[in-house]
């Protein structure tokens, strides 16, 4: 058997490449019966047959997956944010980043049209809060291509989605950095007529050394956790609790909690927090509801 990475599925068939060799590949009845259908992003087993007929044979274990698009094995999310048409939201951004980061998947901020603000103080003073928590953060000029040399790696070797707002620069800046991607990816959503009916189509581009997913990532933003895992959810969160008094904190109202501490000596910053307090807040009374 030879390994590969499912880079597409279209109508029950699935494209595998592997080191050697891209080949269409069925997948095996057992997948039926066991109710685990291949996902695009799966490392998998497959053979071919003498006829040139591919089957896949195993899948091996998923690190995450997202349902909608479906694809699996995600290392990065580009998380698409402008800071003008539409104006940049913190609070939308913290959204993002607490569903990503509950899905096990690396948050990337792409902050693009930043050559619309009126202050770069203005602009530095608010990003500083997310370096400062140790995210990977680009910014992007929309008219003289600012910040795609910076760029130069992060697909490497890497699946990746993209995410964010309508109208941020997504399609922009695939458009920069590779022309011919974009093109190809809106004939086949022109051809697919997606949205019109049920074909499923799901696709990972090759793009500089990586992997881009076709579609934009998350089509729902609605925090499908329990309080606990959004305590945890932020990467800077999850690496101060550990010094929390008790086990479990919320960081909400429990004493000698870590992260509160950390807001009152400026290491997190009190709108982010405040903002943790609110999608706890939502969790919780999402769950007496129900």
């Amino acid at each position: 058997m030879d390994k590969g990475r499912i880079i597409r599925s279209l109508s029950g068939f699935y494209t595998v490449a592997s080191q050697e060799q891209t080949v269409i590949c069925k997948a095996r009845g057992r997948f039926r019966k066991d109710d685990l259908k291949p996902l695009v992003g799966d490392w998998c087993q497959f053979i071919v047959d003498a006829q040139g007929q591919g089957y896949i044979m195993e899948i091996e274990k998923r690190k995450n997956v997202l349902v909608r698009p479906p694809v699996a094995n995600i290392d990065q999310a580009l998380i698409f944010v402008s800071w003008r048409d539409p104006d940049f939201s913190s609070l939308l951004l913290d959204r993002f980043l607490a569903v990503i980061e509950n899905k096990g998947i690396e948050p990337v901020i792409m902050v693009t049209k930043v050559d619309l603000a009126d202050d770069a103080q203005e602009t530095e003073k608010v990003l500083a809060p997310y370096r400062q928590a140790g995210y990977r953060l680009y910014e992007l000029s929309s008219q003289d291509g600012r910040g795609l040399a910076d760029m130069q790696g992060l697909f490497q070797d890497k699946v990746s989605v993209l995410t964010g707002q309508s109208g941020v620069g997504k399609s922009s800046l695939l458009n920069a950095l590779d022309s011919k991607l974009t093109l190809q990816i809106g004939e086949i959503s022109t051809a697919l007529g997606r949205g019109r009916h049920t074909t499923r189509h799901v696709e990972l581009f090759g793009l500089l050394g990586g992997w881009v997913a076709d579609t934009p990532g998350f089509s729902s933003l609605i925090l499908d956790m329990s309080a606990r895992e959004l305590a945890c959810s932020y990467h800077d969160f999850a690496e101060l609790s550990a010094s929390c008094k008790y086990r479990g904190c919320l960081h909400q109202h429990e004493p000698s909690c870590a992260i509160k501490q950390a807001v009152s000596d400026g290491k997190i910053s009190q709108e982010r927090y405040e903002h943790y307090l609110m999608f706890l807040n939502e969790i919780q009374q999402r769950k007496e509801k129900y």
